[in-house]
């Protein structure tokens, strides 16, 4: 199939020839009986077909054998103690076989032509060790955009540096499988932000990423509209790039980018924090909004919000309820309006810059 491909640059010398990849679908389950049959069912009808599909359960409660009865031998189903998405997705690729293994989440489908256009990617760069695609964001049953567009977008020429400031890979990666193993797959300890973290690993070891400039998935944002979760992301984040600094690779230059992008998602976390207080009635809201309003670098969006927050508190939780009663917010900070189509929004990027 022709599709254009968003390519870094080639590596100088690569001893790997260009011989078409097998591949590997494992998809990790926790709980995701009532919802796992469309995205299996996306896995084994590639036009490529997978080497395999794996479904590890992660010490589930509901009955996933149940729901990939009508799967009988086609799929491969592991089962683990709970330990989390990472680990599940660890073991099902310590049992895999395939060149690359192809991360499915339960929830998500693959466009038949997936599978096929990555491996075409892979002949034509036998040195990319990770390749992602383009994919529809769909909320509520709509599409609302791209994964790749204007406000999100893939880096190509300097993939070292902007992995260090944010992650521009988008998830369902198919990533080669013995570079994964090689470099401890992903790291357990860091939730939500534990593929970021791996990717970073991967092109610090002289990994190249590749993307493929189609809309060759459906990823469905979930809706989250507890603060508390959008503060872990954020947390995880700086986690990720705290444990990044420590690595010996990186140049003094590096090192000050990720200071920055620390610093920038401390200012994030910074007001989602004073939201949160000035929702909940805080003792801290005031102060919080406060630091928030005269502290250095944040944007004047940001500013003016906490501004507000610090002067009329009562007021800015009335305006806070009213915006979670209207909207919701999806993976990536992406803010959906309840039953509308409008554009989303990303609420926290100001507070960033």
């Amino acid at each position: 199939m022709a599709t254009r491909s968003l390519l870094a640059p080639p590596a100088v010398t690569s001893g790997r020839t260009g011989s078409p990849p097998t591949f590997s679908v494992i998809i990790a389950a926790y709980e995701v009986a009532p919802i796992v049959h469309a995205a299996v069912e996306s896995a084994l009808q590639q036009t490529l077909r997978p080497k395999e599909v794996i479904v590890c359960d992660d010490g589930s409660s509901d009955d996933l054998q149940a729901a990939l009865e009508p799967f009988r031998d086609r799929v491969v189903l592991l089962r683990k103690e709970h330990g989390g998405e990472a680990s599940a997705k660890n073991a099902a690729a310590a049992a895999a076989s395939g060149d690359f293994v192809v991360i499915l989440d339960a929830d998500d489908v693959f466009f038949p032509e997936r599978l096929e256009a990555i491996a075409e990617a892979v002949v034509a760069r036998p040195d990319l060790d990770v390749i992602t695609t383009d994919a529809y964001l769909e909320a509520d049953g709509a599409i609302v955009r791209h994964c790749y567009d204007g406000r999100w977008r893939f880096e190509v020429d300097d993939q070292r540096t902007e992995l260090l400031r944010r992650n521009f890979v988008f998830g369902l990666v198919a990533v080669r499988r013995e570079v994964f193993l090689r470099h401890g797959g992903f790291d357990e300890s860091i939730l939500w932000t534990t593929d970021w973290e791996c990717w970073i690993r991967l092109v610090l070891s002289g990994s190249k990423i590749g993307c493929i400039d189609a809309p060759l998935a459906l990823y469905r944002l979930r809706e989250d509209s507890l603060s508390a979760r959008r503060e872990e992301i954020t947390r995880g984040k700086i986690m990720t790039l705290e444990k990044t600094r420590r690595d010996s690779r990186l140049s003094d230059e590096e090192r000050a980018v990720v200071d920055a992008s620390i610093a920038g998602y401390a200012r994030e976390l910074a007001l989602l924090l004073a939201r949160r207080s000035i929702l909940t009635g805080g003792g801290d809201a005031r102060r919080r909004a406060i630091a928030v309003a005269t502290g250095p670098r944040f944007g004047w969006r940001a500013r003016v919000e906490a501004a507000l927050m610090a002067l009329a508190p009562r007021r800015a939780a009335k305006r806070l309820r009213r915006r979670e009663e209207d909207s919701w917010v999806g993976a990536g900070g992406i803010r959906v309006r309840r039953e509308s189509s409008g554009d989303p929004d990303s609420s926290i990027a100001d507070a960033h810059t």
